[in-house]
């Protein structure tokens, strides 16, 4: 294999021939590049010869499950990735257009034990990626993507004979089937559907309307231009849009899906956006009423509820506050045997006997239903005014280069420690502990929190804070600790505030 390029001048002849790949492309857990700036198809094959080769040194069987995205240029990657796949001897399972989550339930289904699911996931046009894993329900760690980085990016890639090709019917309505099971709701329930046209507009309404669920359009014919906005459920613009839509046809909730539908947004009937920790709150009351005694795990950025909550204490639930990340997550919930795992930016982790412990926004829409349906004569708001009262910020991510994120994350903590250490305050609230498991979570007297940390997709920090007194408290958490942020003067401006 022909060591990669960092860099390949556009519309050249070497463009069109020499692999090109951008060493930053390789994150904690996935893979994402700017097609084509920072990697070209000759790239995406060496990614697929290198993937091959990494099964091999595994010793993992040849064989893989590959799905795409719905965007212009997604089956271009593809078709670039499984060329070099099949050059490694890999036999390929083509499963065609595909979210994430089927993605990976085709390695079930199939019984196939690998997986390449091609997708920005909720990154903008212009991005591409892949996300991979051997051992299903997992997905790559930093340890295998950096094997992966090593392999690619050094050339030893290792052609081998016997690769091959099959596509693949049928498996899109095969997941759908397995989501439905015999679940058919019992109340009437009008659900606004929200896709921003990506991917999960294939998907989520003939799903929500087979389980009986009156379904309201927004945004669901997939469309690779997102006219409207990019699909992201974390995202405030698509989550004002999801609640106008709910206040318009009087709703009883909104499902909002990202890009390859990974992931699940909620706002109430009264137009209230549910950030997902708050919504995994309520689900696990819920749950831990059907499992006592039930084992969770969220993300650093998460609530304090998850800890502090009393019906949560009462019924014996455990929580397990761990890295932020699809892959770590994933691997967190089973290695505790966790019933569930939940993560601020809206992925679900729902394992046996509710799942299979992969991250599927379908999959939280129908249990959400679920929950709705056991509880008949609340709504959704009822059921989220019922939480202890915090106010909290959105998920906000300030730019810094992916070249120096981590870098300027060493110095944000070493100034934090510094602070602890002098008995400083912020916002009046003495620092108690810094939980640096994932970042630094300052944890402050009287129970909120102001968290930062590397984006491990793009190139940002994120910032996350929490007050259990008022919203002025919020602020004012927010603006000592973003003050603590701008003493790195690489740090640029934020995505969205509050």
């Amino acid at each position: 294999m022909k060591q990669p390029n960092a860099t390949v001048t556009p519309n050249t002849w070497e463009f069109l021939r020499d692999p090109m790949i951008a060493p930053t492309g390789f994150r904690e857990y996935d893979a994402r590049w700017k097609f084509p700036e920072d990697i070209n198809l000759p790239g995406v094959t060496a990614l697929g010869l290198g993937l091959g080769t990494q099964m091999h040194r595994h010793d993992i069987e040849p064989l893989i499950a590959v799905g795409n995205d719905y965007r212009d240029y997604s089956l271009a990657i593809k078709n670039a990735l499984i060329l070099g796949l099949m050059q490694a001897g890999i036999q390929v399972r083509d499963i065609g257009p595909a979210l994430s989550p089927m993605a990976y339930f085709s390695q079930f289904h199939l019984d196939v034990p690998a997986v390449a699911m091609v997708t920005a996931s909720h990154n903008p046009n212009g991005w591409t990626g892949v996300k991979m894993g051997f051992e299903r329900p997992l997905t790559h760690g930093p340890s295998e993507m950096s094997e992966l980085r090593e392999i690619v990016l050094s050339g030893q890639g290792e052609a081998r004979p016997n690769g091959g090709y099959e596509s693949v019917n049928g498996v899109r309505e095969a997941y759908l089937d397995d989501l439905v099971g015999d679940f058919k709701m019992s109340r009437k329930l009008k659900v606004v559907c929200a896709t921003g046209n990506g991917t999960a507009g294939a998907f989520a309404p003939q799903l929500l309307e087979r389980i009986g669920v009156e379904v309201v359009h927004r945004h669901t014919t997939p469309d690779y231009t997102f006219p409207n906005y990019n699909p992201n459920p974390e995202a405030m613009e698509m989550l004002h849009d999801m609640a106008d839509a709910v206040r318009e046809a009087g709703a009883d909730l909104a499902l909002g899906f990202d890009g390859d539908g990974d992931r699940c947004g909620v706002v109430d009937n009264t137009g209230e956006e549910i950030f997902a920790d708050k919504m995994g709150v309520i689900l696990a009351r819920d749950l831990a009423k059907l499992h006592p005694g039930a084992q969770f795990v969220t993300d650093v950025k998460s609530t304090g509820l998850f800890a502090s909550d009393p019906e949560l204490q009462a019924l014996g639930a455990k929580v397990d506050y761990w890295k932020t990340g699809h892959s770590h997550m994933k691997r967190r919930v089973k290695d505790l045997d966790a019933l569930a795992g939940f993560e601020k930016s809206g992925h679900y982790f729902m394992a046996a006997p509710i799942g299979r412990g992969y991250d599927c926004g379908m999959r939280v829409a129908v249990e959400i239903c679920k929950l709705l349906d056991r509880n008949p004569d609340q709504s959704l708001s009822d059921l989220h005014s019922a939480l202890p009262k915090t106010y909290t910020t959105p998920t906000m991510a300030p730019w810094c280069a992916d070249t120096e994120k981590y870098e300027t994350l060493d110095r944000i903590m070493v100034r934090l420690d510094e602070m602890q250490a002098a008995g400083a305050s912020i916002a009046g609230h003495a620092i108690t502990d810094i939980v640096k498991v994932n970042g630094a979570r300052v944890m402050l007297a009287g129970g909120g929190f102001a968290l930062v940390r590397a984006s491990s997709n793009t190139p940002n920090l994120v910032v996350v804070c929490e007050s259990p007194e008022s919203e002025a408290d919020l602020r004012a958490i927010f603006a000592d600790f973003d003050a603590v942020i701008r003493l790195q003067p690489n740090v640029g401006e934020y995505d969205q505030t509050f």
